[in-house]
């Protein structure tokens, strides 16, 4: 039994598929096929119920690679003992990021981060906070940018930043002549709301059901992006909610429709999350250190209430 035979059982229960799983693997399909009948030999087990399409894993065939993934996983780390072991802060380091910080928060750090630690090969991904939770569950993520606190026993947080949310309240809507708002002044049925999905629509439905009471089925109108959003309110179809680094390169006559609440501000919390047992420890204080450094000259707020993200 080999590292190399394990890997490949991996891909192929990933992708369901031998010739996908050599192409991953950058082997030929022969070579994946042949080693993975090697280990079933010597096993004397099918991992694999071949005559199901899209291949399917059997019993035992699940348990075996639950097991292979931990192995695999932990023989990736030696390097990383290694590379922490002599201070190197380098390699490849694969990143998730929510689409409503990615946008934001992306080209502020990214630029400063390659010219301090050009030895870093970050892949940057851009994942719901269901699929960041997985793949760091699963191995396939070093760590990611996420709201929390998302209470997963396996999964550690390091805060980043506080955000506060800012209404985009556009004239003729009730609330547009008010200089700051309450929370007590939402009411989710004007609300504008991204798609299922986000995890700042679940912040904003947490923070207005403090307030009232409403079922989902009150929702009129939800969309993909928060700049659609903001489309849709000029037209007079709602007001919405907006993370605080979305306002900052709002055009000047948009922000003229932004209203702040009175503190404590209701915001999220973003943090730097990674599995409790990575050991690329070095790459995530290096990633702390560059973002908490820029994102503190642009929020400046400190009298934060945190919405959860977690839906209710």
């Amino acid at each position: 039994m080999t590292i190399t035979q394990l890997s490949y059982v991996l891909a192929v229960a990933e992708h369901q598929n031998f010739t996908k799983a050599a192409q991953k693997c950058f082997v030929t399909q022969p070579t994946l096929s042949m080693q993975i009948q090697k280990l079933e030999d010597e096993l004397d087990v099918l991992i694999f119920d071949r005559s199901k399409k899209p291949i399917e894993l059997t019993e035992v065939g699940k348990k075996l690679v639950t097991q292979a993934r931990n192995i695999v996983n932990e023989s990736n780390r030696i390097q990383d003992i290694v590379d922490q072991e002599k201070g190197f802060v380098g390699g490849e380091f694969k990143l998730g990021i929510i689409p409503t910080v990615m946008p934001t928060l992306l080209p502020m750090f990214l630029t400063n981060f390659v010219k301090k630690y050009p030895k870093v090969k970050l892949k940057i991904e851009e994942l719901t906070t269901e699929e960041i939770i997985t793949r760091i569950n699963d191995g396939h993520l070093d760590a990611a940018i996420a709201a929390t606190p998302l209470e997963q026993e396996s999964i550690k947080e390091r805060v980043l930043y506080f955000e506060p949310f800012v209404a985009y309240v556009p004239q003729n809507h009730r609330l547009h002549n008010n200089k700051k708002l309450k929370t007590s002044d939402l009411d989710i049925n004007d609300m504008l709301l991204l798609e299922d999905g986000h995890c700042f629509r679940d912040g904003v439905i947490n923070l207005c059901k403090v307030f009232k009471n409403h079922n989902d089925d009150k929702f009129q109108l939800e969309s993909g992006s928060i700049e659609t959003l903001i489309k849709l309110s000029n037209e007079g179809l709602g007001m919405t909610l907006l993370p605080y680094l979305h306002t900052l390169d709002l055009p000047e006559k948009s922000k003229q429709n932004l209203r702040f609440f009175n503190e404590p501000s209701p915001a999220r919390e973003v943090s730097l999350i990674y599995h409790k047992s990575e050991l690329k420890m070095q790459i995530i204080e290096a990633l702390q250190d560059v973002i908490s450094g820029i994102v503190r000259g642009a929020i400046a707020f400190q009298n934060v209430q945190i919405i959860s993200p977690l839906s209710k």
